[in-house]
């Protein structure tokens, strides 16, 4: 059964305690400026889950960041030019950073992790499946 986002990210939030990196969440202001910066149009799904939970600190991973002054350790736009460099598909989104690997969103929407190994086969059909299953559960 597909996870409802708002459902996991209460449950994120819950289980973190509401602790929270020192970022400020982004608003839409900023998340348009990042959609221009990076040539990508974020889905409603990732915006809802960047503005509730894009400074959630939870378990061993964290959404890549988005910040006004782009200098915030985990910054989207430094992971994006990274990942392309060694060979990140150009139409795929990272969203988290993982020990040098990624989790991405594809044109489809749905989460993929890639390595600089190349593909991997692991796959989530939409956010909250990932947010549920990787970012609480730790799968």
């Amino acid at each position: 059964m597909k996870d409802n986002l708002d459902n996991v990210i209460s449950e994120l939030v819950r289980l973190s305690d509401n602790e929270r990196n020192n970022l400020p969440l982004p608003d839409d202001n900023l998340i348009t400026q990042y959609e221009k910066d990076t040539g990508f149009t974020f889905s409603a799904d990732y915006r809802k889950v960047l503005k509730e939970a894009g400074n959630v600190f939870y378990g061993t991973i964290e959404l890549l960041s988005l910040s006004k002054d782009k200098k915030y350790y985990g910054e989207l736009i430094s992971a994006l030019v990274d990942a392309r460099e060694q060979g990140l598909p150009e139409s795929w989104l990272p969203i988290c950073e993982d020990n040098g690997s990624y989790y991405c969103i594809d044109p489809e929407g749905v989460v993929r992790y890639w390595t600089t190994d190349g593909y991997s086969n692991d796959q989530w059909t939409d956010l909250a499946s990932w947010i549920k299953e990787v970012w609480i559960e730790g799968n």
